[in-house]
């Protein structure tokens, strides 16, 4: 019988590269990927990450190497073992650079449980493949092709056969359970936990690093100390030691305190902010974009919310903003809708239900998008009117959004709707959240007559952004006249009325953060700027027209604070946070916003630190432990 090399003297040469393939994969998948995140692999990629971060990246090429071994010698099909190395690596690469355009972070573990959301959004977002994209899927294609040409060595024992695939199985596990799943064996590479800043973390030490160790993040560890005893001290300390401040001007400094049950409408606008505060950059409209939010600010307590959100994520904000649980403590980049809320569980809205209230959320979107038709009836909501029961709404922004967005006028009409039909022997407490100026933008979402103008604009924003700014602003306008709307209706109520109006989260809006770098309005170049987290706050009532300075706090403090302002009943979480406000503002995403609204990302103090420590101890009672803190002390 013809050996290999009197068959085919040419492929006998060949198979050398059978286990010279296994390295060449390796590296070329490595580089890809990095490639792809990055979108270029410039000099500081070298010299700031790869060489700083060797250990990482060095793990990142044995983890590759290990899989290609094993499925290229199981299988016999190194062609195989070539395209899953390279979409294992690719595919999170890809995902990784269109999240940090959209979001300002990058692909997590548990992004895996949000593909529907993930899908619907960027199907509607104008992403574009890009260079190292479709040139990495060619080299990998053509390593592909050039591999299955390959041939293999002649067969051996059967022990060898078994070893050539064991050993880098083995080799692969060790890796993973024992480097990349363990804090332990990730901090002997080299590898530092920055859950604080995803963005650099992944950038410091890889997407396949990055990916793999946040898995370590999916557990919820307990608080040192959490015990009854000790929540019971906290809750106890929060009424006992009265230092929440007192809001200048509030109905609970000055009015008579008759009103303790008055209805309750909340409504978080889909990217609100108010960007006619870019008229003071340079930025010249044809027109008062907000004049309604500014009218309102002279008779409401404004400010603004901190927004744990950049570009998405709106159901991060709604989660701490009725609950009053701060993301913070949660795994960078979840969704407690969707992997926390999944049993009943302490909000503003069970706690006013089991006050007598009825309990109502509305959303003019799909039901099941961020799971809010399961978390909501978990945090205490007893109706939930979603899209679906929606008739014929009016409808605009068709151009991204596929039959248009529901927009805020017909959100205002249901809100009023739903309350003339309400239950009137109890009071209510309403949420809702609109989606009319939900990204992506472009001019032609509205006809040309209804589209706000930029007269003038600084140098540096180009063409591209300017249409998309006009498709936000006129958002915003409608949504200002949404705003308008409600308290016109609301004033002429009997029903003692509160409405609380922010919004979740700026956006990119046209090239990236051109509109806020351009301007001069943000600080930084991306998403971790604290003023693209800073969202108007107003709450406004039906009963008292007290101008009240909120400053800044977190969004997870708005429950608190209305409860503050208006002198309501309050649970014990929420007076925990009130009086939290002497201390600092919020702690969202590293940033501390001091009583002052300075905003900084030093460490906290020790007295901050303590404050810190048992907000997460109530936090963690109330969402994984024993609810001990439902229970009020003694006195």
């Amino acid at each position: 019988m013809q050996t290999l090399k009197q068959r085919a003297p040419w492929r006998a040469k060949l198979s050398i590269f059978w286990w010279l393939l296994a390295p060449i994969t390796a590296t070329v998948t490595l580089l890809c990927t990095e490639w792809i995140h990055r979108g270029a692999l410039s000099e500081s990629f070298w010299t700031d990450n790869f060489l700083a971060h060797f250990g990482s990246f060095a793990c990142s090429w044995l983890l590759i190497l290990c899989t290609y071994l094993f499925l290229a010698n199981l299988t016999r099909l190194p062609g195989l073992a070539v395209l899953v190395c390279g979409a294992g690596g690719c595919i999170p690469a890809t995902v990784t650079y269109f999240k940090l355009k959209l979001r300002g972070e990058p692909f997590f573990p548990w992004d895996l449980s949000q593909s529907a959301e993930a899908a619907d959004v960027v199907g509607k977002a104008g992403l574009e493949l890009q260079t190292s994209m479709w040139v990495s899927a060619l080299i990998l294609l053509a390593l592909t092709v050039f591999a299955c040409l390959v041939p293999r060595p002649n067969k051996g024992a059967l022990w060898q056969f078994i070893l050539s695939w064991a050993v880098p199985g083995a080799g692969g596990l060790a890796l993973l359970f024992l480097v990349f799943l363990s804090p332990t064996g990730s901090r002997l590479v080299g590898i530092v936990p920055d859950m604080w800043m995803q963005n650099r973390y992944y950038r410091n030490y890889g997407v396949i690093a990055g990916f793999l160790t946040n898995i370590q993040n999916l557990e919820v560890d307990e608080p040192e100390g959490y015990s009854e005893e000790t929540v019971n001290e906290t809750v106890a300390q929060a009424y006992n030691q009265n230092v929440a401040p007192v809001f200048e001007g509030s109905y609970a400094e000055e009015g008579d305190g008759q009103v303790k049950q008055p209805n309750i409408i909340f409504i978080m606008d889909e990217s609100f902010w108010d960007v006619q505060e870019l008229v003071q950059y340079g930025v010249v409209f044809d027109q008062s974009v907000t004049p309604n939010l500014h009218r309102l600010m002279e008779t409401s307590a404004y400010g603004k919310a901190y927004s744990p959100s950049f570009g998405g994520g709106t159901c991060d904000v709604e989660f701490e903003a009725l609950t009053g649980f701060s993301v913070e403590f949660l795994p960078a980049g979840c969704k407690p809708f969707q992997q926390h809320v999944t049993r009943p569980m302490f909000s503003i809205a069970s706690y006013l239900k089991d006050q007598g209230y009825a309990t109502q959320a509305v959303h003019c979107y799909y039901a099941k998008f961020w799971s809010r038709n399961t978390a909501y009836p978990n945090l205490g909501f007893d109706e939930f009117i979603s899209l679906e029961d929606f008739e014929n709404p009016e409808r605009k922004r068709d151009t991204e959004w596929s039959g248009g967005l529901v927009t805020d006028a017909e959100m205002a009409r249901r809100i009023i709707q739903e309350y003339e039909e309400r239950d009137k022997d109890k009071p209510l407490f309403m949420h809702a959240v609109t989606m009319q100026n939900h990204t992506s933008y472009n001019k032609n979402n509205y006809p040309e007559e209804e589209l706000v103008g930029i007269l003038e604009a600084p140098e540096g924003i180009s063409e591209s952004t300017l249409g998309p700014l006009q498709d936000f602003a006129t958002g915003v306008r409608e949504a200002d006249a949404m705003l308008g709307t409600l308290t016109d209706y609301f004033s002429q109520v009997d029903e003692p009325t509160i409405l609380v109006f922010w919004g979740d989260h700026y956006n990119p809006i046209g090239s990236g953060y051109e509109v806020y770098t351009a301007t001069g309005y943000a600080s930084g170049a991306d998403s971790e700027s604290p003023e693209l987290h800073q969202m108007p706050l107003l709450i406004w009532s039906n009963y008292w027209d007290g101008k009240v300075d909120l400053g800044t706090v977190a969004a997870y403090q708005i429950s608190p604070v209305l409860m503050e302002l208006y002198g309501l009943e309050e649970p014990p979480m929420f007076r925990y946070l009130a009086n939290q406000l002497s201390a600092y503002r919020s702690r969202t995403l590293g940033v501390t916003i001091l009583p002052d609204g300075t905003a900084t990302d030093a460490d906290l103090t020790e007295e901050q630190e303590q404050w810190f420590q048992n907000h997460w101890l109530l936090q963690y009672d109330l969402m994984f432990g024993e609810e001990y803190a439902l229970t009020r002390p003694a006195g």
